[in-house]
């Protein structure tokens, strides 16, 4: 039956927690006005409704153009965990794109981004640190080199043995990226030891990802005896056996950069490497499959190794006819190495 009592219950489809938008292109001006807004309730309410509303790719060059990254960048020093939060979700979503990035690197906007690593708030530190990620995950260019030149390795390096599990996840992926740039200021962190302590984490995601840090930091001669130094084939070592695939691939991915040099090679023989290399020949991964044999191609080319590989040419020799063409190059070549003579 009708009521003639006002209700006090809102219209549905109404959002208290979100501004509501103007009507076309007068939405993104209202918002950006609100942003700066020095009502907190206007502020949180904006912010809310933009994140929402960046979801879509073609308000993202919209929103540029009117100044909201600018006043996002302002937001990051706002005192509401709020506002702080969704204000970099909200630069994270436009990080995915390169006018978003492009506008991080014209305003500078990574410093403040960077000073939320130390936030109270999990949420905050974790979306800042994925603005940071996605800002450098394009292919080698201005973005990553961005990152490499604020000089926030370090930092990073630090953060990646305090942080939570979550974020050490995220940071790890933007060292990955950073040192396809520069392996230089990762060294001088000490970030060879730091990747090390993470080969023995309980998450798999970050064993490997560990794992394929130390292959990338192995790459100049600096960071192969880095890694022979502080125990990391070792540990390698003993993942080979991991029932996650990408740490298996990941582990003798690294191994067979390490070993390039004569002493990593003779440390990792003297682990007892070649057995378990041996083993993963006959992997399912054909990336297992092509790391292993390549690791045990640099392994064969010491004469102890060769001498060892020897009993176990006819297994390597029956993938020259892998069905990945990559697998069987590496198998050929493989074969060639061990069965050389002087």
């Amino acid at each position: 039956m009708a009521s003639t009592l006002i209700s006090a219950k809102y219209p549905p489809n109404i959002d208290p927690t979100k501004t509501p938008l103007a009507y076309g292109d007068r939405a993104i001006p209202r918002l950006n006005r609100e942003l700066n807004d020095d009502n907190l309730l206007k502020r949180q309410r904006a912010v809310m409704s933009l994140c929402d509303f960046l979801h879509d790719p073609e308000h993202i060059a919209e929103s540029i153009r009117n100044g909201i990254d600018k006043s996002l960048k302002n937001l990051l020093k706002d005192p509401d965990i709020t506002v702080r939060q969704k204000a970099t979700e909200c630069l994270c979503i436009m990080a995915g794109y390169a006018i978003g990035r492009d506008s991080f690197l014209e305003n500078e906007t990574i410093y403040p981004v960077a000073r939320l690593f130390d936030d109270p708030e999990p949420i905050a530190r974790k979306n800042a640190h994925m603005c940071v990620m996605r800002v450098s995950e394009t292919p080698p260019g201005k973005y990553n080199k961005g990152i490499v030149q604020a000089q926030f390795i370090d930092l990073l390096v630090k953060k990646l043995e305090l942080e939570l599990d979550n974020i050490k996840d995220i940071i790890l992926d933007t060292l990955h990226f950073c040192m396809r740039v520069d392996t230089t200021d990762a060294l001088e962190a000490n970030a060879m030891e730091a990747f090390t302590l993470l080969l023995k984490h309980e998450q798999p995601t970050i064993r490997f990802k560990a794992a394929r840090d130390i292959m990338d930091l192995s790459v100049p001669l600096a960071g192969k005896d880095r890694a022979v130094a502080c125990g990391a084939l070792q540990l390698l070592k003993d993942m080979l056996k991991d029932p996650t695939t990408e740490v298996k691939a990941n582990a003798a991915g690294a191994i067979m950069t390490i070993t390039i040099t004569t002493r990593g090679k003779y440390t990792a023989i003297h682990a007892l490497t070649i057995p378990s290399l041996v083993d993963l020949v006959d992997d399912l991964n054909s990336e297992v499959r092509l790391n292993a044999i390549k690791a045990l191609t640099c392994l064969s080319e010491a004469p102890e190794g060769r001498q060892e590989l020897l009993q176990h040419v006819e297994k390597i020799r029956s993938h020259t006819k892998d069905h990945i063409q990559a697998v069987a190059s590496a198998a050929k070549i493989a074969v060639k190495v061990i069965t050389w003579l002087p």
